[in-house]
Parts: structure tokens; C-alpha cells; sequence
């Protein structure tokens, strides 16, 4: 199993990474297999629905949404489902939303994030020393102050 699953990950990163040179391309392929698959899934549901009984009750559609809601909002699926976490999160934030920003803008951001990205480098570096000095001292402190031996 883990076989399978190790090819397909190779597998989906290669034909992501080409497909991402010809993003129409790869949009419409995209497109075309979201909507099959949730088509796959509606006919499905009609399938159940049409078989009666509890599952009909299940899959009736009053009844089958609000199943369908309380899971989406136990799993916290229906916030970042329906409006997306980058949304949620800018609109908490006040900051425009990624398509609003110009390309100046978000050239800026990366330089900021890449800052920051430096300064935690150099923090940790920092640490280390601190964390390398402590254990040395910790060392001499137990060498020099060891068990007596009379």
C-alpha cells in the first residue's frame, strides 16, 4: 500500500509540475475533473436517495444538508470552505485581499517575509551559541565541582 501510495505522490508532483507551465491548459483539465467527480458524487447521493428507506431518508435533501452542515462545521470545513482561509484571515487582518494587491505590493510583502526569514535564521543561530556556551559551562561546572573522592 505504501508502494502505491509513494507513486502516485511521485507521480502527481511530476504532472503538476508540468501541467503548471500551461496553466489553461491545466485549468480546464482541473475544471473539467472537479466537476465530474462532484457530478460522480451528486448522482450518487440520487442513487442512494431512490433506494428508499433510511437511506432515502439520509439522502433526502432538507434532511442531507443539515447532516452535510454539522459535519462541515465539526470539522471546520465550512468557514474555510466557503469563503477560505487567506480570506477570513486578511479580512481579520484589514489587509486587501491577494487579487486586490498590486504587483508592487506583493513584491514588497516577499521582501518583508524574506526578512523575517534572515532574522529567524540569525535568532536561532543565536540561541545556538548561547545553548553551545551554556552546555560548556555546565561541563566545567561539573568537572571542576565533581564528587570528592576521600
Amino acid at each position: 500500500m505504501k508502494k502505491i501510495l509513494n507513486f502516485f505522490d511521485k507521480f502527481e508532483d511530476k504532472l503538476r509540475g508540468h501541467l503548471s507551465k500551461y496553466p489553461i491548459v491545466y485549468t480546464f483539465i482541473g475544471g473539467t475533473a472537479i466537476v465530474l467527480f462532484w457530478r460522480g458524487v451528486w448522482h450518487t447521493a440520487d442513487i442512494l436517495q431512490d433506494q428508499g428507506g433510511i437511506l432515502g431518508w439520509i439522502f433526502y435533501e432538507p434532511i442531507n444538508m443539515l447532516i452535510v452542515t454539522v459535519i462541515l462545521l465539526a470539522t471546520g470545513l465550512f468557514v474555510s470552505y466557503f469563503i477560505g482561509d487567506t480570506i477570513l484571515m486578511s479580512g481579520m487582518k484589514g489587509e486587501k485581499k491577494v487579487t486586490d494587491k498590486t504587483a508592487k505590493e506583493v513584491r514588497e510583502e516577499e521582501i518583508e517575509i524574506a526578512g523575517l526569514r534572515t532574522t529567524i535564521k540569525e535568532m536561532k543561530k543565536e540561541v545556538d551559541e548561547i545553548k553551545d556556551f551554556v552546555e560548556h559551562v555546565d561541563k566545567e561546572h561539573h568537572h571542576d565541582h565533581g564528587p570528592s573522592t576521600k
